[in-house]
């Protein structure tokens, strides 16, 4: 059991971000005599990026409350499997299912405005002589796309200090979806120009999560951090005997 005997909320972050997007959450949580962690996500594909978390969720002391946004969604539903998770929050994020990728999972659906604002950039890889692939978000747009209700001076910071995505990310298939064994939540982000409300809307109800619906943009932690505090507080309650 963690030093407080409550579980610890591993925090992850998604794409073209850093944990800093949680900064109006993590001193709530500490507040109310949780355990928080917010690890950097290397954004360099799914396997590799949730084999990551898992590590980190392994190496924590006690039980695990894993919360992924964006991106980040798709992270926890792979590291998500370990033995110490007790339950799932997604915020804007996608829930994945086994053998399916982000790209397998937006193809249902009209794209967002966030595919139109994607910038490709060709990036070295370790070891190879080929270039490999990064994304990130026009800088210009990245306020209306992502944070059109954070405060616009946080919103510019945001914008010029992105983390990319590697492309490889989009297409990697979750090898296994924690969500089938572990309770889950969902909140869908209604104001969403980045991941479609209706693509997170579909993911939560396939999963059986319960659901929570926010008229917010996808940075949804920034702007309305009480609403994301309250979830996380619901799975810790729900699952912490």
């Amino acid at each position: 059991m963690s030093r407080t005997g409550r579980p610890t909320v591993v925090l992850v972050h998604g794409a073209f971000a850093d944990a800093s997007v949680f900064s109006r959450v993590i001193p709530e949580l500490i507040a109310r005599g949780l355990n928080v962690t917010a690890p950097a996500v290397p954004n360099r594909g799914l396997l590799g990026d949730s084999a990551h978390i898992a590590l980190i969720v392994r190496e924590t002391d006690g039980p695990v409350v894993l919360v992924g946004h964006s991106y980040g969604g798709a992270v926890i539903t792979v590291a998500g499997s370990e033995d110490n998770v007790r339950a799932l929050v997604y915020v804007a994020g996608y829930a994945l299912d086994e053998c399916e990728s982000l790209m397998d999972m937006q193809s249902g659906f009209a794209a967002s405005d966030l595919v139109g604002a994607l910038v490709h950039t060709p990036v070295p890889v370790d070891g190879s002589t080929a270039q490999g692939t990064d994304v990130t978000v026009e800088i210009d747009r990245f306020p209306s796309v992502f944070a059109a209700d954070v405060a616009p001076r946080i919103a510019a910071v945001l914008a010029v200090s992105q983390r990319p995505l590697a492309v490889q990310a989009l297409t990697e298939k979750a090898p296994t979806a924690a969500w089938k064994t572990k309770p889950s939540w969902g909140l869908v982000a209604t104001a969403d120009r980045a991941i479609s409300p209706e693509v997170q809307r579909y993911g939560y109800q396939r999963a059986g999560m319960t659901i929570v619906e926010l008229a917010s943009s996808h940075l949804v932690m920034l702007a309305h951090p009480e609403s994301v505090i309250e979830l996380i507080e619901e799975a810790v309650r729900a699952t912490t005997r």
